[in-house]
């Protein structure tokens, strides 16, 4: 299923369907703060000028703006750094699209540790868990080429403000086909030792943990929860019934993204023990995407050895 031998990083992916998206939907337009050629949102500068604004490194004004075109008819895909959307136009976030229920698009890309070399200050760790925050946010996390382009086409038919965080480093294509839903999570694999409940870039991370548990004699499945708002409380419950232990992986802190979602889940509706694999409470640091998933162990590896553990096998070295 998952293509080791191609990886394409999902901001190439965003960039590529916007640009192809324009084409079909004159109401498209982007926006950007100056990092056009990071968040591949050249590509469609480069075909549709007339509805490009680079509002230069001005974060708050690029979703100011995206909040007026979006009242004149206009669907706005306002795109930058996850640091700098989540965390420096939060206010404006918050007080001129979600209050409001605007239909703006936040793309943002480089989010996570996987974001390498920019080091802590560009490695956004928190901002699934401020999105997921605010009322009226749709909150996604795509894993792969595929899934990115279907959901940027997606978000542009729903109305409402959308926070979709794109990462910088390349990942295996996951899918074949773009079969999805917002907010349904996607299972692969049957197994029932564990539920790997994963996001992002760490999802092909879980499907290579599963490809060696599965030569140990240790079936797992793998859920790619790329709706983070509205999670699918249905697909973690139904988990929790089926398998013996809940583990989740996500490029973020552990506290207020997926891992926290999950257990409120389990919390009301079918009390369950669930292991965070995230950041745990620290910041990043620099070094290449590969080598820092490893570090802060949620890469296969990482995931493999605790699976092993808490079923109490042998450790497991792949």
């Amino acid at each position: 299923m998952m293509r080791e031998d191609i990886k394409i990083a999902t901001r190439q992916s965003y960039g590529e369907e916007l640009a192809k998206l324009g084409e079909e939907n004159e109401n498209i337009v982007v926006l950007d703060a100056d990092l056009t050629t990071a968040t591949k949102t050249e590509l469609f500068a480069e075909k549709f000028p007339d509805r490009f604004i680079n509002v230069g490194i001005a974060e708050q004004n690029l979703m100011g703006i995206s909040a007026g075109l979006s009242t004149f008819g206009k669907i706005p895909f306002a795109s930058t750094f996850a640091v700098f959307a989540a965390g420096r136009a939060y206010e404006q976030i918050r007080n001129s699209i979600a209050y409001p229920n605007l239909n703006v698009k936040i793309c943002a890309t480089h989010g996570g540790v996987s974001v390498g070399e920019d080091g802590a200050t560009h490695q956004m760790l928190e901002d699934l868990g401020l999105m997921r925050g605010l009322p009226n946010m749709t909150v996604m996390c795509t894993s792969d080429d595929i899934q990115t382009k279907w959901a940027v086409r997606e978000i542009s038919k729903i109305k409402g403000p959308v926070y979709l965080r794109l990462c910088r480093m390349k990942t295996p294509v996951i899918y074949d086909t773009d079969n999805f839903e917002i907010g349904k999570a996607v299972q692969i694999g049957e197994g029932t030792d564990a539920s790997i409940i994963a996001t992002g870039v760490c999802v092909s991370e879980a499907i290579k943990t599963m490809e060696i548990l599965k030569e140990k004699g240790i079936n797992v499945r793998v859920i790619d929860m790329h709706t983070i708002k509205p999670i699918d409380r249905k697909m973690i419950i139904k988990c929790a019934k089926e398998t013996k232990r809940i583990i989740t992986v996500e490029d973020h802190s552990i506290i207020g993204g997926l891992g926290s979602s999950v257990c409120e889940v389990l919390s009301e509706e079918y009390p369950t023990k669930v292991e965070r694999m995230g950041i745990m409470d620290t910041f990043g640091q620099s070094g290449k995407g590969e080598e820092l998933l490893a570090y802060y162990r949620i890469d296969s590896n990482a995931i493999v050895e605790k699976i092993a553990k808490k079923l109490k096998k042998v450790a497991i070295h792949s």
